[in-house]
């Protein structure tokens, strides 16, 4: 697992939050503008939340995105999964290979505490609970 949320990520929070904030349906430009990004990259981002149920996608004219959950009920490790993928790659942390009890690096152990650590912090905070990132200058 990397030690980085991805822009998609931080995004795909962000346009959840969003949705919630206009209880309806929104287009996707205008999505897009209120993230601070393109419609065809929220689009991307987008999908897997539909696939997830957590967003429903109306085409059209009078289409657009709406939440079709509470986020009180979505976390955020499962929102950074359905963008990025699953977290455990079983790849050491250190070298580019598979991780296993077997010929394990000098970081084994505390990565595995530290893993397990964020992993819980990431499962038990809920879309809605997530601080919106701002930009540090």
């Amino acid at each position: 697992m990397r030690l980085e949320v991805t822009r998609k990520s931080d995004l795909a929070v962000r346009a959840l939050r969003s949705l919630a904030d206009h209880r309806g349906r929104v287009k996707g430009p205008v999505l897009a503008e209120t993230v601070g990004s393109t419609s065809g990259f929220v689009s991307q981002v987008l999908n897997p939340l539909v696939r997830q149920g957590w967003v429903r996608s109306d085409p059209g004219p009078s289409g657009g995105y709406s939440l079709a959950v509470d986020l009180g009920s979505v976390s955020v490790l499962a929102v950074i999964e359905s963008v990025e993928g699953p977290t455990d790659s079983g790849r050491c942390v250190l070298a580019d290979r598979p991780c296993d009890e077997s010929g394990t690096c000098a970081l084994h152990v505390p990565w595995l505490r530290a893993r397990s650590l964020l992993l819980r912090e990431l499962d038990t905070t809920s879309v809605a609970e997530a601080s919106l990132v701002t930009e540090v200058e």
